[in-house]
């Protein structure tokens, strides 16, 4: 597709491709990564009046490890749009991967108390906390991020795995059950699932949800793995 005479066709593989090493694509393709990933960079500077152009040139220099230049670009979109949520979600991952998570929390708190209804934010902020061993403090904004936003099966699942990480364990699987009713093909709570009611030895749920997993997911080597070890 790097070659693909349509723009939006060639740009998107590039851009697909970008973290790619060139040894991982074929010798004569690799001329074409660098042609297409210039324009896809040129395409996004001709938008640059536009958040959105800056928020996805900062997530192509982060994916490429170039973080000053990536958080310029994130720095730039909240300039245009201050209360662009994604921005200032990807600007607090930047610093986790610098290691500040310190800087990463500081920036999510005054990020809600103007978007206090964004779920991206207290997900993020409770991550940044699990991170720092703060996992008591981090529930409540797992919980705020599952509840401002049902439709979103890692906010439930991140929640859920959280209270079962802190003792309470029927309650973390309760709250998994209720959204794998809603969700039943999502792989990591199945997996999730699977393991926690092994755990507590009830050997008959665990193999269910681990066939469920395994028929979804007949390649995967780590459910079929898993159904085995259940099935001894």
């Amino acid at each position: 597709m790097l070659e693909d005479p349509v723009r939006a066709v060639h740009v998107e593989a590039a851009r697909a491709l970008a973290t790619v090493s060139p040894e991982q694509i074929a010798p004569e393709m690799r001329a074409a990564l660098p042609r297409a990933l210039d324009e896809f960079i040129a395409v996004l500077r001709y938008n640059a009046d536009r958040p959105e152009a800056h928020l996805n040139l900062g997530a192509l220099y982060a994916e490429r490890g170039e973080l000053d230049r990536a958080e310029a670009q994130y720095r730039q979109a909240l300039k245009l749009f201050p209360g662009a949520v994604s921005a200032m979600v990807n600007l607090a991952d930047l610093y986790r991967a610098r290691g500040d998570e310190r800087r990463a929390e500081t920036l999510l708190r005054d990020a809600l108390k103007s978007n206090p209804r964004a779920a991206a934010l207290h997900h993020a902020l409770g991550l940044v906390l699990v991170r720092q061993g703060r996992q008591k403090d981090a529930l409540p904004e797992l919980a705020a991020a599952a509840r401002l936003a049902p439709d979103v099966p890692r906010y439930a699942f991140a929640y859920g795995v959280a209270l079962h990480s802190l003792g309470e364990k029927a309650k973390g699987i309760t709250a998994l059950e209720q959204v794998h009713r809603k969700f039943p093909g999502d792989r990591a709570i199945l997996q999730a699932l699977a393991t926690m009611e092994f755990e507590r030895g009830n050997q008959e749920k665990a193999l269910a949800y681990a066939e469920r997993l395994a028929a979804i997911a007949p390649d995967d080597p780590e459910a079929q793995a898993l159904v085995r070890q259940l099935r001894r």
